[in-house]
């Protein structure tokens, strides 16, 4: 296997990339709060950890891409009740919208999409363990995890818990024992979702879904965990408290892998300071392949700035750029085949095409720097945009030399891709998801939201068959 590098958040160096038990390779990325549609800020993290995922895969490694989804806290209560819609079906509805966005963006590598309420026996269980082992207690129906307990936090993030104090981070909650503390069990408001629990009705807290997810598919100790750099503290902080107390096995995590923000003049984007692009608006605008450019013409640790009308402009003439021979070479093969006749490259343009696709992998296998590996391809670029004139003289095995690092480009960085993905894309693990959230609506006769889940389905091409208890799927034209 090819020797790989990652920049390690915890350690705050680049390490050898050494799974726990090779090939395979255990991946989990914090996913969308799906309590508004999903933004461009959203889409650089998840396009980064698709990079990920291909490139290890392409390495040799055998890699279990998870990425769960917040389907119930705060946030998604709260819009719901001010545009008076059912929680879960709210969550439910933008997960969908966010589905069809990541199909268009080519975002193929998740295995698996856990949603958060479908974890609540496990996060019961884990709860119980903390308690039993001194790191939570209970209080007026609500458990919270005892800072305290655990001494190594914010050994990841370098904070404080003085940080966690009432007036940084908190405000006073006269339930807690120390006001850092943190919920994982909250006791249940009137009008909001809830189930039984050894403490009382209640709904779980935010940190504790994701732990009992990667407890459950991962055992106690993985390989890979992603996110952007503003879940680092409390939240991957708190995961790593919450899951090495209830196993006692450590480290959680190998490697923590933090992706840069997407900022707008500096600030983060955000619902919250109204500063963001929707990311559904930015395809039907731009395309998949601009906006993947241009989160990768960047070096992921790295703060984006965008501004709007102007970045996406100019990642869109730079990117007709760079792929400017590589769909003249594509047209060529498409209208007179592979085996068209015509004469050998001449010998730079063979040594540049052989040589490149190592240099392309060594590159990107160095903290998956995906900067240095457009530049690379932009070099073979300008090399062959000097002579397109040529590529018509050439026979079809030495087009496909040509073609190659392209196609590389394409496997790996999902870049130059010509036709839509297939079922074996995302829609593949997205769908069955969207199918069991309609299934489960269906079974509590909820029929007006198993109705709408169609309907987005319909909307993005893909069509539904019941047959009895079995639902069939199938793509359509989108309606």
């Amino acid at each position: 296997m090819r020797r790989v590098r990652v920049y390690d958040s915890m350690a705050r160096e680049v390490r050898d990339f050494a799974p726990i038990a090779p090939p395979r390779v255990g991946l989990f990325v914090c996913g969308l709060t799906p309590y508004d549609e999903a933004h461009i800020g959203h889409a650089r993290t998840f396009v980064f950890f698709d990079i990920v995922a291909r490139a290890l895969t392409r390495w040799g490694y055998r890699v279990f891409s998870v990425q769960n989804v917040t389907n119930l806290d705060d946030k998604v209560i709260e819009r719901a009740a001010e545009i008076g819609a059912d929680p879960l079906e709210l969550a439910e509805r933008h997960f969908l919208e966010w589905a069809a966005s990541a199909e268009r963006l080519g975002i193929r590598t998740v295995n698996y999409y856990p949603h958060a309420t479908d974890y609540i026996p496990e996060i019961l269980t884990q709860i119980r363990s903390l308690i039993d082992r001194g790191f939570a207690y209970a209080s007026e129906g609500s458990v919270y995890y005892e800072i305290a307990k655990f001494p190594r936090y914010g050994e990841l993030s370098g904070q404080r818990t003085e940080a966690l104090r009432p007036g940084a981070r908190i405000e006073v909650d006269p339930a807690k024992r120390a006001p850092e503390d943190f919920v994982i069990w909250k006791a249940a408001t009137p009008g909001e979702p809830s189930w039984e629990s050894p403490w009382g009705p209640g709904r779980p807290g935010w940190h504790i879904e994701d732990t009992a997810i990667t407890l459950r598919l991962f055992g106690p100790r993985y390989d890979l965990h992603g996110g952007g750099l503003d879940l680092i503290f409390p939240h991957h902080e708190s995961e790593i408290a919450l899951a090495e107390g209830a196993t006692w096995e450590s480290p959680l995590v190998n490697y923590w892998m933090h992706g840069g923000m997407l900022t707008m003049r500096g600030e983060k984007m955000s619902k919250s300071l109204g500063n963001v692009y929707a990311l559904s608006a930015a395809l039907d605008e731009f395309g998949p392949m601009v906006l993947r450019f241009f989160y990768m013409n960047a070096h992921y640790r790295s703060p984006l700035d965008f501004a709007r009308g102007q970045s996406f402009e100019e990642a869109r003439e730079a990117y007709a750029t760079l792929a400017k021979p590589a769909d003249r070479i594509a047209e060529i093969l498409e209208r007179d085949g592979p085996e068209r006749p015509g004469v050998d490259l001449p010998d730079d343009l063979a040594n540049e095409a052989e040589g490149l696709i190592d240099r392309l992998d060594t590159t990107l296998a160095d903290d998956f720097n995906t900067r240095e590996t457009i530049a690379l391809l932009f070099g073979f670029s300008r090399l062959l945009s000097s002579r397109l004139a040529e590529l018509e003289s050439f026979h079809g095995a030495a087009l496909e030399e040509l073609r190659a690092p392209y196609a590389w480009a394409e496997s790996v960085l999902g870049l130059f891709v010509r036709t839509p993905v297939g079922r074996t894309g995302a829609w593949a693990t997205i769908v069955p998801v969207a199918l069991a959230a309609r299934s489960r609506a269906r079974a509590r006769g909820d029929f007006a939201e198993a109705d709408r889940i169609r309907d987005a389905l319909a909307a993005a091409g893909i069509l539904l068959e019941d047959h009895g208890s079995e639902t069939r799927w199938s793509f359509g034209t989108p309606k």
